[in-house]
Order: C-alpha cells, then structure tokens, then sequence
C-alpha cells in the first residue's frame, strides 16, 4: 500500500506540476482513492490503539509475572512500527488534500458530455 500511495502521488504531482486540465472523471477517481486512503488509515489507527492498549496491560503485569516483560518489550516494537506506518498515511492524506485543493483550483475542468 505505502509504494502504490508513493506511486499515485507522484503521479498526480506530476500532473499539477504540467499544469494539466483535470476532467471530472480524474477528479472522481482522485476523490474515490483518497477515500480509500482514509479508510486504510482509520483502520491503521484502530490497530495501533488496540497494540498500544495491549502494551499498556501487559506493562502492568510484568508487575506479577515478569515472563510478561518478553511479550510488553515485542509489542513495544509492533507499537513503534505501526505508528510511524499510521503517520506516513496521515501525513500522505493530508497532503493528497492540499493537491485537490491545487486540482480545483489550478485547473479549468473540463467537461465531459457529448452534445448531440
């Protein structure tokens, strides 16, 4: 997920860098992976909390069996890796609202109809 969100941003940089005119098509499957962005990234979000509060409670019981350090010390590392996993998504959504933003508002929209 990380090299295609990488991919589809460069790729929509590099569109807004050339000053291309965005149909409403483009705008639309824009919009709709950006949701899919964001849905990935609420679902991250839950994940981590549930690794933070597991690591929290296992904390707590290396107070009476201190076999529990092992499993609290592995999840610290599942902690660290999911948060800076949970912030390159924020960090890449909210950027991906500054390039609609540019698309908007750099670009004439084209229309899509046929007249006939």
């Amino acid at each position: 997920m990380r090299e295609y969100m990488r991919e589809y941003i460069k790729e929509v940089d590099k569109k807004i860098s050339d000053n291309h005119k965005f149909s409403n098509e483009e705008i639309e499957d824009f919009l709709f992976k950006m949701n899919l962005f964001q849905r990935e990234r609420v679902i991250h979000l839950g994940i981590t909390l549930s690794y933070v509060f597991f690591t929290i409670l296992f904390l707590f019981l290396t107070k009476y069996i201190f076999m529990m350090f092992i499993i609290f010390f592995i999840l610290l590392i599942f902690d660290g890796f999911y948060v800076y996993h949970y912030f390159f998504l924020e960090n890449s959504v909210q950027y991906m609202y500054k390039q609609y933003d540019k698309m908007k508002k750099g670009s004439i929209i084209k229309k899509n109809r046929k007249e006939g």
